[in-house]
Formats: structure tokens, sequence, C-alpha cells
């Protein structure tokens, strides 16, 4: 690996890129001016762990060029671990509360709704359970420090229970309510 892109990879992403390689892939290739993170024959391969926002650029120049795979976990459960501030864990690891669902996939789509209907275009949506690592958060003011400012660190991947291919526009329906009217309208 060359570490272009890897400089400020989360432990969450580095597990995706280290699960998905295959030989003969190369990791952070350079690409049609961009660094890819896993390329696979022709194939370019992005994790994305959030903000499809942030790469909408890269991915809708990509796809003009070349297939293009988005790879995206969303978390079904959550184990929260959290630690000292010198990075020793704290006794005691508890569930979160906060579940996922693969319908969290549209809050990201929002940033890139017209890709899902490109022919270069697939998205792998993945559901996981997760650790998510927290330390104290230093205090912003003088005064007390309060016991619940903590600062989400990273996430570490612990299984992934579910892949899910979406090559096209139709695909997504399986994420839909059944109950929903028809025909179905934003009113």
């Amino acid at each position: 690996m060359s570490g272009i892109g890897s400089l400020r990879e989360t432990e969450l992403h580095a597990a995706l890129k280290a699960l998905y390689t295959e030989p003969g892939d190369r990791l952070e290739a350079r690409v049609d001016g961009y660094v890819i993170d896993l390329l696979r024959g022709e194939t370019a391969i992005e994790f994305q762990t959030h903000n499809f926002h942030a790469i909408r650029t890269k991915l809708h120049r990509l796809v003009e060029l070349r297939p293009v795979r988005l790879v995206h976990p969303v978390a079904l459960e959550r184990w929260i671990v959290k630690h000292a501030a010198h990075g020793q864990p704290l006794p005691g690891r508890r569930k979160s509360p906060r579940r996922g669902h693969a319908a969290h996939l549209f809050l990201e789509l929002v940033s890139v709704p017209a890709l899902l209907a490109h022919p270069n275009f697939s998205l792998e949506l993945l559901l996981t359970r997760e650790e998510e690592l927290r330390c104290p958060q230093p205090p912003v003011r003088r005064g007390r420090w309060r016991p619940k400012d903590w600062l989400v660190t990273g996430r570490r991947l612990l299984e992934i229970t579910d892949r899910r291919l979406l090559t096209c526009p139709a695909d997504c329906l399986g994420f839909l309510p059944a109950d929903l009217p028809q025909p179905f309208t934003n009113r």
C-alpha cells in the first residue's frame, strides 16, 4: 500500500478495504486524476462510511470513464466502548439504543440522486455490527468537567451481517415499507 490516501483513514474504512482486497487488486491507486481506495481490473471501488456529499464530484467524474462501486456500511447494532484520554479502555461496554436500518442509506443518497441510474454505477450496502469508540472530550471553557461530554474517536467493524447490491433505482424498492399508499407521492 502506498499510503497516499490512508493518512486520515479510520479503522472501519481500513477494515472494509482489507475484507474486500483480492489478489491483483491495487490499493490507493491513482486513476483518472483521483486516488481510488481499491482498483479491481477497470472497476474503481470506493468505501464511504458517511457523507456521500464529500465524494460527489469524484464519483460523477469517475462513472463517465469506468465502472464504479460505492461500498457503504450501516450499523444495525452498535456497541459503545469508552476509553481514557491516553487510549486505555475503561471497564464495561454497553449496547447503543440507536439502531440502523437499510433505509438509512437514503439519508446519504440525497447527495448523489442521479448516480444510481447511471449504468456504470453500483452501490453495495453492508449491514453491520460495530463498536463505537469514545473518549472524554476536553472542556471547552473553564469550569467543571461534565462526565457526559464524550467524543467519538472511531468505529470498529465487528461483523457484516448482510450485503445488498444496488445497480438500478428499482433495487431500492425493497427498502420501502409495504404499507405505502399507491400511487405514492410526496404529499
